[in-house]
């Protein structure tokens, strides 16, 4: 009883210092740890005997976003969040990130004159950047195993390059992380922001109740998530586009953390239906990762392609903003 009880309060009192920390450590983790076993046996499978490594690696990212180091922070927060609900005015995305930190800039030019409150938070820091961290994180992660492909050829060693590789993993997959938990995809990231017909907790607190409190409160598992994976997905088809509807389908599904603490069910780690929502959650993620580790393996057989010189401006889709062309 006493147990319960003190896990009830430290819910209710609001999130430790931990708590800034996407899943919190336990949550990356699990993801991580379930993910792995997922690959199928033509997959990048060697990235099994690193898993101790990707899962204690799995909140790295969170620590570059100490304001103690403000060049690393300003460059990594963005890449933690993407605010759809404040992306609409974007059709599409741009394939490039300095193309898109550029369309929020105009966007934010064009709101200062008409809503000047609106426009504090259209900008780079309040919009996100978190599908471009993942799909930067893809392209390492792609180069990497073509290295290890390169290397097996020779009969070399491959012991660094699977190093390399265990990092390039644990940091993609903490993106993958965030975008699967729903505060990260929605401008209610911080307490539910702009009209609240519903009375919801405007307490920025709840983001660290839902994300840290709550899984360490139920004392989630690989095993709670292994069974609900699935088979792999995202094998064809353009991947930037999947990236997006992933954090869009998450979302969809903020308000139902909202809900679930307006009940009180974010207070009791017992209930059944709160539980199913993490397990939701998190399978989904550890899913995500999987199926992107087994395409970029796949990716990895066949020889690089793109354009010879996308930075030349003779390049015929040459952005002269950028200095590149955008992804094709």
């Amino acid at each position: 009883m006493r147990k319960i009880a003190l896990i009830g309060l430290s819910l209710l009192a609001g999130p430790q210092p931990s708590a800034a920390l996407a899943w919190g450590g336990r949550g990356q983790a699990v993801i991580d740890r379930a993910a792995l076993p997922a690959l199928p046996a033509d997959g990048p499978v060697f990235l099994r005997k690193h898993a101790d490594f990707i899962a204690e690696e799995a909140t790295m990212p969170d620590g570059w976003r100490s304001s103690s180091e403000p060049f690393s922070k300003i460059d990594e927060d963005p890449n933690h969040t993407w605010f759809v609900e404040r992306l609409r005015f974007l059709d599409p995305a741009p394939r490039s990130r300095y193309a898109f930190v550029l369309a929020p800039y105009r966007e934010h030019v064009r709101l200062a004159k008409i809503d000047p409150k609106s426009a504090e938070r259209v900008n780079v820091r309040w919009t996100g950047t978190l599908p471009y961290a993942v799909m930067e994180g893809y392209g390492r992660i792609v180069a990497g195993m073509r290295e290890l492909r390169r290397k097996q050829s020779r009969g070399q060693p491959t012991a660094h390059i699977e190093q390399v590789l265990a990092f390039q993993t644990a940091w993609m997959a903490h993106y993958i992380g965030d975008g699967t938990q729903p505060h990260h995809a929605s401008i209610h990231c911080e307490g539910w922001f702009g009209d609240n017909p519903k009375g919801y907790n405007r307490s920025g607190a709840i983001h660290g109740v839902f994300e840290s409190g709550y899984v360490d409160a139920i004392n989630l598992q690989p095993s709670d998530i292994a069974d609900r994976i699935g088979a792999p997905r995202h094998q064809e088809g353009d991947l930037f586009d999947a990236v997006l509807q992933f954090l869009g389908d998450s979302a969809s599904e903020v308000e139902t953390i909202y809900d679930l603490d307006k009940r009180g069910i974010l207070a009791d780690p017992a209930n059944r239906e709160g539980r199913e929502f993490v397990y939701h959650r998190t399978s989904i993620g550890a899913a995500m990762l999987r199926d992107l580790l087994y395409r970029a393996w796949k990716e990895s057989a066949k020889p690089g392609a793109g354009e010879p010189r996308p930075q030349d401006p003779s390049s015929p889709r040459y952005d002269p903003e950028t200095g590149s062309s955008p992804a094709p």
